[in-house]
C-alpha cells in the first residue's frame, strides 16, 4: 500500500506545501473580501468581472517571458519574489481601505499589478515541486499540491467573509502577512536540482511551451477541457449576488459559499489517496467534468440555501477529481528543461478558465441574469466533456495515471 504522505519526508517540500496554502489562503481572502466591498458599494456585478479580468490579462501579455524565466531562472527565487509582490498589493489595498479611497479604478489598477505577480509564480510554483521530490513521489506530491490549494479553500473564504464582516481592512492585512511568511519559507529552501535551460535565447524558445503542447495531446486535450469547462462553467464571481440577492445569506454565507466547493474537493482527494485511480484515467476525467457541470447547473437554478451548499460542494468534488488527474498528466507527460513554459501556457489556459470565466459571468450576469448565466454556463460545461472524449482520443484512453514519458 503507498504512503499517503510520502512527499512530507522531503522536509524542503513540506515548506513549499505551506507556502502555497498560505499563498492560496491569502489570494482567496483577497478575493472574498474585495469583491464583496466592492459590490456593496456599487451594486453592480459587471465590476465583480473586472476583477478577474485584469489579473487575467497580464498573464496573458507575459506568456512567453513567464516561462522562460521560470526555466532560466531558479525557480525558488522566481517564486518568492512574486510572493513579496503579491505581499505589496495585499498592503497597496489595506492602505485604500483605510484611507477611504477604496473605489473600482484603484483598487483595480493595484489588482493588475497583483495579476503580474502571479503571472510569475504560477509556472514557477507549479515547475518547482518536481525539483524537491524524486519522480516516484511526484505524483503524490502533485496530488497534495492540489490539496494545499483545496485547504485553502474551505479556510479562506469562510476567513475572508468573517474578516470582512468584522472590518475590511483587517482581511487585507491578514494575507499580506501571510504573503510574507510563505515568501519567507521559499526563501529558506535549499537551492533544488533544476534542468536550467542555458541554450539562447530565440523565438522557438520562447515559444517552447506552445510548440510542446500542441504536439503532445494528451497534454493539449487536458488543458483545453479544464479551459473551456471553467470557462463556460465557473460561477464563483457571482457568489456575492447569489450571497445578497437571490439567498440572502450575508456576509457569512458568503464565505459558506465560497467553501463549499472547497469542502467537496477535500472529500474527493480524501478518497482518491485511499483509493487510489489505477486504471481509466481518461474516462474519470471526462465523466467528471460533465457531472462539474451538472451540478453547477444545480446551483445557478436553487433557491435553497442547504442545495446550494449541497451542490457547490458537488462541484468542488467533481472538480478536485478533473484537477488532480489534469495536474499528474501534465506534469509527469512534460519534461523538466521545458516545464516552466509548458506550466507557463497552463497557468494561462487556468486563468482564462478561472479569471477570464469569471468576467464572462459577470458580463453576462450583467445583460442576461445571473440564474440563466450559471445554468446555461454549467449544462454548456457538462457538453464540452462529451466534445473531448471525440476530440481527444488519446486522452480519452488514457489509462494509467502515473505512467508518462521516459524523459520526464
Amino acid at each position: 500500500m503507498s504512503d499517503r504522505f510520502e512527499a512530507f519526508r522531503y522536509p524542503s517540500y513540506t515548506r513549499y506545501f505551506i507556502s502555497r496554502f498560505f499563498t492560496s489562503f491569502s489570494t482567496q481572502v483577497l478575493s472574498v473580501a474585495i469583491g464583496w466591498q466592492i459590490y456593496d458599494e456599487t451594486r453592480n456585478p459587471i465590476w465583480l468581472g473586472w476583477i478577474g479580468l485584469v489579473q487575467f490579462l497580464p498573464a496573458l501579455g507575459l506568456v512567453v517571458v513567464t516561462g522562460n524565466v521560470a526555466d532560466r531562472v531558479g525557480r525558488r527565487l522566481v517564486m518568492a519574489s512574486s510572493m513579496l509582490l503579491m505581499m505589496a498589493c495585499a498592503g497597496a489595498i489595506l492602505y485604500l481601505a483605510l484611507t477611504g479611497q477604496f473605489q473600482p479604478v484603484p483598487v483595480l489598477s493595484v489588482l493588475t499589478v497583483f495579476g503580474v505577480a502571479r503571472a510569475f509564480y504560477g509556472p514557477a510554483s507549479s515547475s518547482l515541486v518536481a525539483n524537491l521530490v524524486p519522480r516516484e513521489a511526484f505524483p503524490n506530491a502533485v496530488g497534495w499540491m492540489s490539496s494545499s490549494w483545496q485547504l485553502a479553500s474551505i479556510a479562506g473564504p469562510v476567513a475572508g467573509g468573517l474578516l470582512a464582516g468584522i472590518s475590511p481592512p483587517f482581511a487585507y492585512g491578514t494575507a499580506m502577512s501571510l504573503l510574507t511568511v510563505g515568501a519567507l519559507l521559499i526563501l529558506t529552501l535549499p537551492k533544488p536540482d533544476q534542468r536550467i535551460e542555458r541554450t539562447p535565447t530565440t523565438l522557438s524558445n520562447l515559444l517552447g511551451g506552445f510548440s510542446y503542447i500542441w504536439k503532445e495531446k494528451i497534454v493539449l486535450g487536458a488543458i483545453t477541457l479544464d479551459l473551456f469547462a471553467v470557462l463556460l462553467g465557473g460561477a464563483v464571481a457571482l457568489l456575492p449576488v447569489y450571497a445578497r440577492d437571490i439567498l440572502d445569506v450575508g456576509e457569512a454565507g458568503l464565505g459558506l459559499l465560497r467553501a463549499a466547493p472547497g469542502v467537496g474537493a477535500i472529500i474527493a482527494i480524501v478518497l482518491i489517496t485511499a483509493f487510489p485511480i489505477r486504471d481509466y484515467a481518461g474516462w474519470i476525467l471526462l465523466v467528471a467534468v460533465a457531472l462539474f457541470g451538472l451540478a453547477t447547473a444545480v446551483f445557478g437554478a436553487s433557491t435553497l440555501a442547504w442545495l446550494s451548499i449541497l451542490a457547490l460542494v458537488l462541484v468542488g468534488a467533481f472538480d478536485m477529481v478533473s484537477v488532480y488527474i489534469r495536474d499528474i498528466l501534465v506534469q509527469i507527460w512534460t519534461p523538466d528543461q521545458v516545464r516552466g513554459r509548458v506550466n507557463a501556457v497552463n497557468s494561462i489556459f487556468v486563468g482564462a478558465s478561472n479569471e477570464l470565466g469569471e468576467t464572462r459571468a459577470g458580463f453576462m450576469a450583467f445583460f442576461l441574469g445571473p440564474v440563466f448565466t450559471v445554468v446555461a454556463g454549467g449544462i454548456a460545461a457538462a457538453g464540452i466533456a462529451g466534445l473531448s472524449a471525440f476530440l481527444f482520443p488519446k486522452l480519452r484512453d488514457a489509462r494509467k495515471l502515473h505512467d508518462g514519458r521516459p524523459d520526464t
